[in-house]
């Protein structure tokens, strides 16, 4: 079975710095239909302006991805870490027990445009900390890479819950495919471009949740960027 949830369906929020989609409640925007999948909380679809940002802010007990897709952004937080996000790229913050950060577009004049995720950890009171890892989704096309998981295995950042996060880049025309073992369910995100879904046609900003076998993407685009959540805990 496959759920799409459409681009044009998503919460909105602009704030003139800010243009942001949400594909799960967030803020002031309340969908009781769309409150995550699974252990998938949020995914914000964030553009922000240059010099914009998210001022110093706290969180706890989330697991926080950020993926940048055009520009750069730029990360403080209370542990001490500063660092600037680019694509080819994926930053995983554990609030845990607390944290406080910042987020601001690194350029004064250039829009930065990332995925904001959010995952509910597999059990509170976690140790804040912070991981960033070179990622090879632009330099190698056409074929799934594993970018986070619960073990950090093959260069993936570690996501504190029963997670892999793959993501892929296409040139029109190509495919991958991905087994979804038992008891596993998925999530695909459109980040830009177009592609198919099973056949289903899927746009930038598209979603849809699956319970099935097996997963066929397939670029209809040049640009086409796809990110797949396997879960396999409720």
């Amino acid at each position: 079975m496959i759920t799409l949830r459409k681009a044009d369906a998503r919460g909105r929020a602009n704030f003139g710095w800010l243009d942001s989609r949400h594909s799960f409640s967030f803020g002031h925007y309340y969908d009781p239909d769309h409150m995550g999948f699974g252990p998938l909380r949020v995914i914000n679809d964030d553009r922000v302006s240059g010099g914009g940002g998210f001022p110093t802010h706290p969180h706890s007990n989330m697991e926080i991805v950020s993926y940048v897709l055009d520009g750069a952004l730029e990360h403080k937080d209370s542990l001490g870490t500063g660092s600037v996000i680019r694509p080819g790229e994926i930053q995983r913050m554990s609030a845990g027990t607390g944290i406080r950060h910042s987020e601001f577009n690194a350029s004064p004049s250039d829009l930065v445009h990332f995925l904001q995720i959010w995952i509910i950890p597999e059990r509170d009171g976690l140790t804040p900390s912070y991981e960033q890892k070179a990622i090879a989704v632009g330099t190698q096309p056409n074929q799934l890479h594993l970018i986070g998981s619960p073990d950090g295995r093959d260069g993936s950042v570690t996501i504190h819950q029963k997670v892999n996060l793959h993501a892929v880049r296409f040139t029109a025309g190509n495919a991958v495919t991905h087994a979804l073992e038992k008891g596993h369910y998925a999530w695909v995100q459109v980040a830009r471009g177009s592609a198919t879904l099973n056949g289903i046609e899927l746009s930038e900003g598209d979603g849809a949740a699956l319970d099935e076998a097996a997963i066929t993407l397939t670029g209809t685009s040049d640009d086409a960027e796809v990110l797949l959540f396997d879960m396999w805990a409720r």
